[in-house]
């Protein structure tokens, strides 16, 4: 395990000095006690208390201060958290202890009601940074499935409606910058002045006060899917089906049939609630997981995305897998900004540590998961039946590109016997 980190905190000077003074509460990131770790107190109401760089809701943040100009919010208001605890209970896990596995959220922040309430009560601004709830989501593909008999209601996972139960939780990201710097393989002061360059000087105290370690940066979060108990992803014992999927709003919600996105996650869905029905050898059911990224067009962004599309469509000779990422490289300098090093945190706050089958193509996402210590057994593809017809360079563009890993299982079979056979 990673000791806790105990910081000297040296109070210097910002353009905001009245920010962070001595009395605010310490982080000692790592500790396994949540006060002896302390509490993220990104608050603007009380400028006194702040201990972190940046403020709460990530991107949101701008319409907040957008709300407080507009008068349509009182800057001095506090959050009422009566009956807004987790509906499920996570954690705590060893992985919370560990300075080195969870760098980019808050083990706790979902009970920060719980576990700070004299703090809160005392007048300190803390708010949550995870939320926990329950709900029912219901997607034409499951219903399709239904229909077809590869699903079956059980009035536990699937209703006979259609619907499925799930556990779901919100996750606003939280950054050790230390942590971070070292999974990105660079040094904390590059990594804080690159933050404030490229933020157009932003955050002015990342390159004037390194005695605050935290940052709470104006990025999506994550939103988490759980189909089963979510005590058993702890469990290496429970077959647990899941997938990692970063967000692509034009297939995911609106349909598009230029990429796989959307069909690969209602498959996903459909592996994880038969996952979820199924028991195992122990008579315990399994579990199904899906961990949904806001990484907008590989992190480029949706206006980048379109102008790709653009640019891929009206080549000579039209779309092909060999230019496919090399138009994405030309317009935004990178073919995908989306690495994955920080990915596995949210698996390590579930308390995973085995997944048995991963949903997913990507050796990328693979790489990431095996690296941070969680073991895989096989890797899912997404069913030949389930590519749109102009999706089909997408998926010839990343096998031509080396998209899974050699030495991988896929359905079961050894990936370099699958390779061989010309199934992938």
């Amino acid at each position: 395990m990673t000791k806790p980190t105990d910081t000297p905190r040296h109070i210097r000077l910002t353009s905001h000095p009245i920010d962070g003074p001595a009395t605010a509460a310490a982080i000692r990131w790592g500790a396994a006690d949540p006060q002896e770790r302390g509490p993220v107190v990104g608050t603007t109401l009380v400028r006194a208390q702040r201990n972190v760089i940046g403020t709460h809701s990530g991107s949101y943040s701008v319409y907040r201060a957008l709300a407080v100009a507009s008068g349509a919010l009182d800057p001095r208001h506090r959050a009422d958290l009566t009956d807004t605890t987790p509906t499920d209970r996570i954690g705590p896990y060893p992985q919370w202890s560990d300075a080195g596995r969870i760098v980019s959220l808050d083990p706790f922040g979902a009970i920060v009601a719980e576990v700070f309430g004299d703090a809160i009560t005392a007048g300190i601004d803390i708010r949550p940074t995870i939320a926990v709830t329950k709900a029912h989501i219901n997607m034409p593909e499951v219903h399709a499935a239904m229909a077809a008999g590869r699903l079956k209601p059980d009035g536990d996972v699937l209703c006979s409606n259609g619907s499925a139960v799930v556990t779901k939780a919100a996750v606003e990201p939280v950054w050790w910058l230390p942590g971070v710097a070292q999974r990105f393989g660079c040094t904390e002061a590059e990594l804080r002045r690159t933050l404030f360059e490229e933020t157009g000087g932003m955050y002015p105290e990342l390159v004037t006060r390194t005695d605050l370690e935290v940052f709470l940066p104006p990025i999506g979060g994550q939103t988490i899917y759980i189909f089963g108990d979510p005590r058993d992803l702890a469990d290496p014992n429970v077959p647990l089906t899941a997938r990692v999927h970063d967000e692509c709003n034009g297939s995911d919600v609106f349909g598009s049939d230029i990429c796989t996105c959307r069909p690969y996650l209602t498959h996903a869905m459909e592996e994880c609630i038969r996952s979820a029905q199924a028991p195992n050898a122990g008579g315990l059911g399994g579990v199904g997981l899906i961990v949904y990224s806001r990484k907008e067009g590989r992190a480029l962004g949706e206006v980048t995305k379109f102008l790709v599309y653009n640019a891929r469509k009206r080549q000579i000779g039209g779309d092909s897998p060999d230019t496919y990422f090399l138009r994405t490289e030309c317009i935004a300098g990178v073919q995908d900004m989306r690495f994955q090093e920080l990915m596995p945190d949210v698996c390590h706050w579930l308390g995973v540590r085995k997944i048995h089958r991963l949903v997913s193509m990507s050796n990328v996402k693979f790489d990431a998961l095996t690296a941070a210590g969680i073991e895989i057994g096989e890797r899912v593809k997404i069913p030949d039946e389930l590519v749109p017809a102009d999706a089909k360079v997408e998926i010839e563009a990343k096998i031509a590109a080396g998209y899974f890993t050699d030495g991988a299982v896929l359905d079961g079979e050894p990936l370099a016997t699958v390779k061989g056979r010309g199934l992938v």
